[in-house]
């Protein structure tokens, strides 16, 4: 992902990429480390190489623990972010809060793609109308966590829209004997069953499967590259300036 929003940056016209920072490739030239070409950087090892540029903006995508830092760090130095790592918890949204309530503001999405965003949109919706819902998210065999940080969001985006309407609680789950740990998936906000898939070939995907009476309605989403995310990272770039404190997910950018 870090190559992926290097190159979309290089290739935006209205946005200068000034710094890379990953402790794996630092001092190695950017262009070797992501196969890219004509950038002219080389990869520092720390975030204060983002304040040595000038850096307006941070783009993170790395792991939850070093998220955290980089991302008080730039807070602390009025450095607005756009962040896309999954695995935070609410004490560490809570945190982020009051870290962006100065002069840097973020943005923090499990999912940058516009249509994973219409996508939990949607689920959202139909969430009230509904009897039963499951939730299978699909990812490469290289994603760190499980279930991830889109289903844990589309869960709880449709669990909030069912509480609103009053629509009590979702379909109980008929199970009596699990013959093998864990065929169910894990039970996430309100029960509602998730279950993840990581094979090669996959990069990310999620499908949410509503059941009623007589019939189903399925709702999926395909990101079939990488820079499926890169028009909703820009557009983060792009406004993050402009907005106040901690914004969570793409909603608020695309009007919804």
């Amino acid at each position: 992902m870090g190559a992926t929003v290097c190159a979309a940056l290089l290739g935006a016209d209205d946005l200068e990429l000034v710094a890379a920072v990953d402790p794996a490739g630092s001092g190695r030239p950017l262009d070797q480390v992501a196969a890219l070409n004509g950038s002219g950087l080389e990869v520092a090892a720390t975030a204060e190489a983002l304040s040595d540029a000038g850096a307006e903006v941070m783009v993170d995508f790395s792991v939850a623990p070093a998220a955290r830092e980089n991302l008080r760090w730039c807070a602390d130095h009025g450095i607005h972010v756009v962040c896309g790592t999954t695995g935070f918890v609410e004490a560490d949204i809570e945190a982020m809060r009051g870290w962006f309530s100065g002069k840097a503001h973020g943005i923090v999405a499990a999912n940058f793609s516009i249509g994973a965003a219409l996508m939990m949109r949607c689920a959202e919706l139909c969430a009230p109308f509904v009897g039963g819902v499951e939730v299978i998210e699909l990812h490469h065999d290289r994603k760190r966590d499980a279930p991830s940080g889109t289903s844990l969001e589309t869960v709880r985006r449709m669990q909030a829209a069912r509480d609103a309407a009053g629509s009590g609680d979702w379909a109980a789950d008929p199970t009596e004997h699990e013959l093998v740990a864990g065929a169910r998936g894990g039970r996430a906000e309100g029960g509602v069953h998730v279950h993840s898939v990581r094979l090669p070939g996959f990069v990310a995907h999620q499908e949410v499967i509503f059941g009623l009476q007589a019939e189903t309605l399925s709702i999926r989403h395909d990101s079939l590259d990488r820079v499926s995310f890169m028009p909703g990272v820009l557009l983060a770039v792009r406004r993050v300036g402009g907005l106040e404190g901690l914004t969570l997910g793409l909603g608020d950018l695309l009007g919804f």
